[in-house]
């Protein structure tokens, strides 16, 4: 099966007033294409760095990382920024929507970057916000929608472009459970439909299990299998 993420001996490297320390060490992981995938660790245990890493929005300080076949750490930084736009959709705890744009034009910011004129922009945005199920919200600005309708614009913006992988950090964490699993069936619907790649860090034990795979981080790595269950049975 194609590998969509392939990550060989990573390792990141924080300093501080006391010295420097590893919050990744020797990472080691795949993920295939078309998988769902969730990484679960505790606070502080490095998953949003991995994810700032394999969205290029970061540089690991050891290893390779690969992104859809491509290294990214050899990029420049005109290759890398095409290649998050093209290929790396971003959802967050906090949806990050610009406040004063609308939903749509929320949506659509990625296509104009990418070149693509404002009418197809348009169009496709819309498209989008009507599969989310957003279509009588189109022109309402964030302040105006719900915690939950926020976070479907933003997995909207995400999608826009088609991207291969799609990295989301804690996507659920600031939605009650309906909105929780609506998100997760849009997701899902996502995968299945477009064979796009989720690698999701959560705290959500119901997200973790509807995925087909869970990635433990702990201590700077990922976990050995009794590791692992060791750190589960810790929440």
């Amino acid at each position: 099966m194609e590998l969509m993420v392939d990550v060989k001996g990573l390792s990141k490297r924080f300093n501080d007033d006391s010295g420097g320390f590893y919050v990744l060490k020797d990472v080691d992981f795949s993920v295939n294409t078309g998988e769902m995938v969730a990484l679960v660790g505790i606070s502080g245990s490095g998953k949003t760095t991995l994810l700032q890493i394999l969205g290029g929005l970061d540089k690991c300080d050891e290893g390779a990382v690969c992104v859809g076949g491509k290294n990214i750490d050899k990029l420049n930084p005109l290759e890398l920024a095409a290649f998050r736009n093209r290929s790396i959709g971003f959802v967050f705890q906090f949806h990050h929507l610009l406040p004063d744009f609308t939903a749509v034009e929320n949506v659509f910011i990625p296509g104009l970057i990418s070149g693509k004129s404002k009418k197809e922009c348009y169009k496709r945005a819309s498209e989008l916000l009507g599969i989310f199920d957003l279509s009588k919200r189109l022109n309402h600005y964030p302040t105006e929608l719900s915690g939950g309708e926020r976070q479907r614009v933003a997995l909207a913006r995400a999608m826009f472009n088609e991207p291969a992988l799609v990295l989301a950090d804690e996507p659920t964490g600031n939605l009650d459970r309906a909105n929780g699993e609506l998100l997760l069936e849009l997701i899902e619907k996502a995968n299945k439909e477009l064979n796009q790649t989720f690698l999701i860090a959560t705290h959500n034990s119901r997200l973790s299990l509807a995925l087909n795979r869970v990635l433990y981080l702990s201590d700077g790595k990922i976990a050995s299998n009794d590791k692992a269950e060791t750190v589960a049975d810790e929440w």
